[in-house]
């Protein structure tokens, strides 16, 4: 939810929390400096982080407002990536957070605890999400260092030439041990996708790698890019993914939806990979033993 207001003649001069407080009565003069603090707070549509900040007569106040147990801290240090060279960065992504910053949202998105990670280590470029993860999937995300190397992969992931590896967790036991789907998707409401004839093209391999307790692990190689299209094709196929109610699949603690690795070939032919463990969450949605994490991709 945003909320938005104008700084009238009265409230010109004033900071901008105090103005705030005043505009939106409703919430306290704390939870106004958390939104702050957190990046959901706009003057007249640019981000502002300074509580302090003196308002004009005539701007806008716009407050993004996400609950407060969202608000968890996210940072990175060198020992937790999972890859890095001079051009590239990986690190895991844990269910729960956002890929990139929202109109409410700054800090406790991976693409803001990368920003600080590079500037940690002199880096002057900022954090650019060339590819994403849902909010509620968990695994690899590959970051640029710079702009040739965000063209780079950009234009890689454009041509289909990263390849990407998720695991997921289904109920019931799917009559193929492997299948293709090959079905173009569309957006059918503001946050969901469906399989639809004048869709974007969208294609998926997936492959049984374990069952066990009536739960089945299944290994989806994306051969294109759509939104939620994994989600999509596994619900098509009749084996919505565990945890994600969105498209019919049974509650659970997460979203069973990992990306456990990526890899592609960088400049000089150079192979960059990168894998990701499951979550306890994850690991306890299966049976015991029902793949080995290690296995080959």
């Amino acid at each position: 939810m945003i909320l938005t207001a104008r700084v009238d003649a009265e409230l010109a001069g004033t900071r901008l929390d105090d103005a705030a407080k005043t505009l939106f009565p409703q919430y306290s003069k704390g939870e106004i400096r958390r939104i702050i603090d957190w990046g959901g707070c706009y003057l007249s549509q640019t981000l502002v982080r300074v509580a302090s900040r003196t308002v004009k007569e005539g701007e806008e106040i716009a407050l993004g407002i996400m609950e407060a147990e969202r608000c968890i801290e996210l940072a990175y240090k060198k020992e937790e990536l999972l890859y890095e060279d001079k051009d590239f960065l990986a690190v895991y992504k844990a269910a729960g957070f956002n890929s990139q910053r929202t109109p409410y949202q700054l800090k406790g998105t991976v693409e803001y605890a990368v920003e600080c990670y590079m500037k940690s280590i002199g880096l002057r470029d900022p954090s650019r999400v060339v590819h994403r993860l849902d909010r509620g999937t968990s695994g690899v995300m590959f970051f640029p260092k710079h702009k040739q190397a965000a063209t780079l992969i950009s234009n890689l992931l454009k041509d289909g030439k990263v390849q990407k590896t998720y695991w997921a967790l289904v109920a019931g036991s799917p009559d193929q041990q492997s299948w293709k789907v090959d079905a173009p998707l569309g957006k059918v409401s503001k946050f969901k996708y469906g399989v639809a004839l004048n869709g974007k093209p969208a294609r998926t391999l997936f492959r049984v790698v374990g069952e066990g307790a009536g739960v089945t692990a299944v290994e989806a190689k994306p051969l294109t890019g759509r939104t939620h299209q994994i989600r999509v094709h596994l619900a098509h196929s009749g084996f919505p993914i565990i945890g994600d109610e969105t498209y019919g699949g049974i509650p659970a603690a997460r979203m069973m939806l990992h990306c456990r690795g990526m890899r592609f070939t960088g400049a000089r032919g150079k192979v960059i990979e990168a894998f990701a463990p499951i979550d306890a969450d994850f690991r306890a949605a299966a049976a015991e033993g029902i793949w080995e994490e290690s296995a080959e991709q």
